[in-house]
């Protein structure tokens, strides 16, 4: 066996012996995975995917609450208002960490002061999805469309003032259209109604739609990201589709209450970590469209503090306000 096999099997070990002896003491009761947003979205499919494999590598139940409600600002705000003690995390993304500070002028909680940040998930692209029936393959035949038809297409997303409507309000202030916003309450009804014709365009998270994309009932016209999706390999980015200057991706991450200790903090991180090196949740999550992260804990506090920044910006030129 060579040395660095060595070393990598020995990291392997002090990982597992780590988790297995803090896990004699902590947690001594189920955990709590709050989910701001209904059931079958995607942060609902990444959330059971974790709390799955966490549950094995904890030696206590994690279990999926879902607390949905203003643009996931609920869910968030019970897990800041929770017991510091670990029994309690949210799987926030985005939405709530980076554009609800911006859209919300009367939010109960700062995402940076009040939340520690433990670990990155994953990142997926915005996914372009359109009824079939729509006259679009690419997106410059829907930019054609909507300037032939301003303010016709109807655009579907999970909520105002969420990633998937200011995602589709981005677009539409990069490629210079306009389009009907019709929002709805969480990602799976405006999908349902998209499939049935009810509405004509969606910029949905790729574990949302992915399954209505490979079951035919949507069409995936682009990605948001600056590479093409393994899970899409044959769907282009926005892009390389001909409009410059969009760049979207949408990060899923796990948070406690700021008072939480540091060593707890460490515990969590460390389990997620391993979660996110096994094989069955690196290939679930790729069914999903969705890339496992490897950033530190305090790679993904400057990540946050940046996402704060850049989407607030966003946000605010929408002149959206949800209060």
């Amino acid at each position: 066996m060579n040395a660095h096999l060595l070393a990598a099997v020995a990291c392997a070990s002090l990982s597992i012996a780590n988790i297995g002896v803090w896990a004699q003491g902590y947690p001594a009761k189920p955990v709590r995975l709050i989910v701001p947003f209904p059931a079958g979205g995607g942060s609902d499919i990444v959330g059971r995917i974790m709390s799955h494999k966490l549950s094995d590598l904890m030696k206590q139940q994690v279990f999926v609450e879902n607390r949905a409600g203003a643009g996931g600002s609920i869910g968030t705000e019970a897990a800041v208002r929770s017991a510091p003690d670990g029994y309690t995390m949210v799987l926030a993304s985005t939405s709530e960490i980076a554009v609800n500070p911006a859209l919300y002028t009367k939010l109960a909680y700062d995402t940076v002061r009040d939340l520690a940040a433990v670990a990155m998930v994953a990142s997926t692209p915005m996914v372009v999805v359109v009824h079939p029936s729509l006259p679009v393959r690419t997106v410059r035949d829907l930019v054609a469309l909507a300037k032939a038809r301003p303010g016709d297409i109807n655009l579907a997303s999970a909520g105002n003032g969420t990633f998937t409507h200011l995602s589709g309000e981005l677009f539409r202030s990069v490629a210079n259209i306009q389009w009907t916003h019709v929002p709805y309450k969480g990602a799976p009804p405006a999908l349902t109604d998209l499939a049935s014709g009810q509405v004509q365009v969606m910029f949905s998270s790729l574990p949302a739609a992915v399954g209505l994309i490979k079951g035919g009932r949507l069409k995936a016209v682009a990605v948001s990201t600056v590479k093409r999706s393994e899970a899409l390999p044959e769907v282009p980015t926005v892009r390389e589709s001909g409009v410059p200057g969009y760049d979207v991706e949408y990060w899923y991450g796990v948070f406690v209450p700021a008072a939480t200790s540091r060593e707890t903090v460490g515990h969590l991180h460390e389990a997620v970590a391993q979660a996110l090196r096994s094989q069955d949740v690196i290939g679930n999550l790729g069914k999903q469209g969705a890339t496992p992260s490897a950033l530190s804990q305090s790679q993904f506090a400057d990540l946050v503090k940046s996402e704060v920044t850049k989407w607030g910006k966003v946000a605010r030129a929408t002149g959206v306000k949800l209060d």
